[in-house]
């Protein structure tokens, strides 16, 4: 089982409004000791959220689902999920008793006129698919909804990152900190990543619950002087009883390959200006 997310909507493809949710869902996982395993963008294509969707549903992980579920044209997310699970759409008692809350909340009048044609309108907002469950929405009560281990929320940030935390914290709590993690890297200045891979490799078959990864950067001054030339950011993660070991070996390697290690540190204790070996 993995942690996905589907961030829908054609305004991010677009470069129209920058995708906040990958960040946020990152942050909410870390907190509670998760980790996302993958994450796709689609734009407002019905076919193609349904043929996304229907191949998510096939599988065991647990889905984040933003943007798409409101009631305009270019809304298609609440259809989609019924035509990838093949079940009709249906307005769920509690979304609607929700819904009318909601409508009376923000009438002059305190009361939900149904006569009217938007209020009438608004009650789209809860047709969810067949079996599907509330999923409430703290911001301003339209609920978003779920079914199965898929969970779909409006593309606003203030909407659904709170929702995200409640998804975690009330279905999922009994997988925080289920897998015990650790990580340690240092910056290597001075060899190519194809120098290091055999050391990798070798880390990697001698650690068995331990992964090497490795981080190239052409330069990047904007972060301090001491990263502005060519490095590699390479370290160990993994299980926290060989981390330890498995990035010793992995320091050990790259002194007796000529390389130069900066610790981070080392590298916030060098002054402004100061580059490695005083280079």
């Amino acid at each position: 089982m993995a942690v996905g997310i589907i961030i829908i909507g054609d305004e991010i493809l677009s470069g129209r409004r920058q995708d906040k949710h990958l960040p946020k869902i990152v942050e909410l996982l870390t907190e509670r000791g998760m980790q996302l395993g993958w994450a796709e963008y689609v734009g407002d294509d019905p076919e193609r959220i349904t043929a996304t969707l229907r191949r998510t549903f096939a599988s065991e992980d647990i889905v984040f689902v933003t943007g798409g579920i409101g009631a305009t044209p270019d809304d298609h997310t609440r259809q989609c999920a019924a035509a990838a699970l093949n079940v009709p759409l249906v307005l769920t008692p509690e979304a609607e008793a929700l819904i009318l809350e909601r409508i009376a909340d923000t009438s002059p009048d305190g009361r939900a006129d149904m006569s009217l044609p938007d209020n009438r309108h608004r009650l789209k907002m809860g047709e969810f698919p067949v079996g599907a469950r509330v999923l409430p929405n703290p911001y301003n009560k339209i609920p978003g909804f779920s079914v199965e281990q898929h969970h779909f929320m409006p593309g606003f940030p203030v909407m659904a990152w709170p929702m995200m935390a409640w998804v975690l914290d009330t279905v999922y709590a009994e997988l925080h900190h289920l897998t015990k993690h650790a990580e340690r890297s240092a910056l290597v200045f001075g060899l190519a990543e194809s120098t290091l891979t055999p050391l990798m490799e070798v880390i990697e078959a001698e650690y068995g619950g331990v992964k090497v990864f490795s981080l190239p950067s052409v330069g990047d001054a904007q972060r301090g002087a001491i990263y502005a030339r060519r490095h590699i950011d390479l370290g160990v993660k993994g299980d926290p009883a060989l981390v330890g070991a498995a990035f010793e070996r992995l320091i050990a390697g790259v002194n007796a390959l000529g390389g130069e290690i900066v610790h981070p540190n080392e590298a916030l204790a060098l002054p402004e200006g100061t580059l490695p070996s005083g280079k």
